[in-house]
């Protein structure tokens, strides 16, 4: 999402979702774009509402860091950080408690008897449990990715697909669905019951 709050918005009216709808949110919905606020207090609203699973990419990594003086602040700014301040008028002060723990309660990943939901990759020979947070939020695709080993599909972000269409990787069951949405791309939804793509 990037912080691209319009998009995310007009996504959202193309999904009409149910309270008994989950939705998976894949990580990097901060930085570079303009609406970094908008698109936080969005996710909150459907969190309340309905269901949400917010899956932590390397930008929410990269915000928190620099949130807690851990490091990454100059990196965090230079890589879109500073749209996301603007986006709450200028400084740390300036961003509700609210925001941050919602930030803080990603997870590294989400899982089901049919798909797994994470950012980036994963590590050949690992279970999930064991995956290094390297790979589960910095790690780009090769195109050579294993199988999983239950056969389940993964969907993921993090690999820019800029013709705007997803990558669909067979038989390896992979589908990247970041479709550069904060570089003039689109904003891709995954109906993984339907197999349907939304953008």
């Amino acid at each position: 999402i990037h912080g691209c709050h319009l998009a995310l918005e007009t996504l959202l009216t193309q999904l009409k979702l149910t309270p008994e709808d989950l939705l998976v949110s894949l990580g990097d919905i901060v930085d570079r774009g303009p609406g970094t606020r908008q698109v936080i207090e969005m996710l909150l609203e459907i969190q309340q509402r309905g269901q949400l699973i917010f899956v932590r990419g390397n930008h929410e990594e990269m915000m928190l860091s620099a949130y807690e003086g851990a490091g990454w602040t100059s990196s965090w700014l230079a890589y879109g950080g500073r749209a996301a301040l603007d986006s709450y008028g200028g400084g740390w002060e300036k961003i509700p408690n609210e925001h941050i723990d919602f930030l803080r309660s990603s997870v590294d990943y989400y899982e089901t008897d049919t798909e797994v939901f994470i950012h980036a990759n994963l590590k050949p020979g690992l279970s999930l449990d064991q995956q290094p947070t390297d790979y589960l939020r910095w790690e780009h695709l090769s195109g050579d990715e294993p199988q999983d080993p239950r056969g389940r599909r993964v969907v993921c972000g993090h690999t820019p697909q800029r013709s705007g269409v997803p990558l669909i990787l067979q038989p390896e069951n992979w589908v990247a669905i970041d479709t550069a949405a904060h570089a003039r791309g689109w904003l891709t939804g995954f109906d993984v019951t339907g197999n349907l793509f939304h953008q």
